[in-house]
């Protein structure tokens, strides 16, 4: 984003407040680099999109390679001369010192995932590849980075939660149906824009696109998703509760943890009504006020990337 363009759009696109509805009762610190982190996210998701559209394959393989080597070495990369590389090396410097070791490894193994879905996008797009309802599904997971934000809930409740509970039915369950929500409302939030840039990821164009369901169809069926997500969170919520109250009657240790797992069950609950604030209030899915509905106005459609 160019100067003028930050100054006129940057504070209207809300990302750090998307943040802040969902990460409460975080320390300031933690608060302050989950923000930073989520509004980096969204300027790469840019990126990534400028560097499909213009096929700038070389600049986006170079991107990638450098944000895995970052992700392992966050350190070595903050003055990296591309400032998309050294903001992400930033965030991973702070987001890696506030639990341990096993959580930054846990951290980086999801984040590696997620910049290969986002190369297995990058293939898709250019291809011209719509992928089936079941497959895009299944990357959206990776695209949307469900477990990096759920991850993220350990370092606001201070809190490293162990294996036993993170992998608990009932905490899986309910971290799951909050991201589901999220993604499947965004790709609702998302469809003007990206049918007229004639993209391929999005739950509605899969719908349309293998399923056979028009327009209006593809909507109706996503919204049924994303209020089925709701329904299913409430029960999920119950028995995660449940799990956090057994963990009350336990050592010292595990009553800590309990009310670890508590703040974090609250938080996922917070996910869906700041998602939902979040897509009703930022510039970047009032395509209805842009020149070009495919193409956010704050976006520099330069060469970015290509040095």
């Amino acid at each position: 984003m160019p100067a003028d363009k930050v100054e006129e759009y940057a504070d209207g696109l809300c990302y750090t407040d998307l943040m802040a509805g969902y990460y409460i009762g975080a320390p300031d610190d933690v608060m302050q680099a989950i923000a930073d982190y989520s509004a980096w996210f969204f300027v790469w998701d840019d990126r990534h999109d400028r560097d499909v559209i213009h096929g700038r394959a070389d600049a986006w393989r170079r991107l990638r390679f450098r944000l895995h080597a970052a992700l392992d070495s966050p350190g070595d990369h903050l003055h990296h001369p591309d400032p998309l590389v050294a903001g992400f090396a930033d965030s991973m410097v702070r987001l890696y010192s506030f639990l341990g070791k096993k959580w930054n490894e846990r951290f980086a193994l999801h984040f590696h995932a997620v910049i290969e879905a986002y190369d297995r996008e990058f293939r898709n797009r250019t291809s011209g590849t719509v992928p089936t309802v079941d497959a895009y599904l299944e990357l959206r997971r990776l695209t949307f980075a469900h477990w990096i934000w759920t991850d993220l809930l350990e370092p606001s409740a201070q809190c490293e939660l162990p294996v036993a509970v993170r992998k608990h039915p009932a905490y899986e369950r309910a971290a799951l149906l909050s991201q589901e929500f999220a993604a499947w409302y965004n790709d609702l939030c998302s469809l003007p824009k990206e049918i007229a840039g004639d993209e391929v990821h999005n739950l509605g164009i899969s719908l349309i696109h293998h399923d056979g369901l028009t327009l209006e169809e593809a909507v109706t069926e996503i919204r049924r998703r994303v209020e089925e997500c709701i329904s299913e969170f409430l029960a999920a919520e119950r028995d995660a509760l449940r799990l956090a109250d057994s963990l009350m009657d336990g050592t010292v240790e595990e009553k800590a943890t309990g009310v670890a797992v508590r703040a974090c069950i609250g938080n996922m609950r917070n996910w869906f009504s700041s998602v939902y604030w979040f897509h009703h209030e930022s510039g970047r899915y009032m395509v209805d006020n842009w020149d070009d509905r495919s193409t956010p106005p704050y976006v520099n459609n330069e060469a970015a990337g290509e040095k």
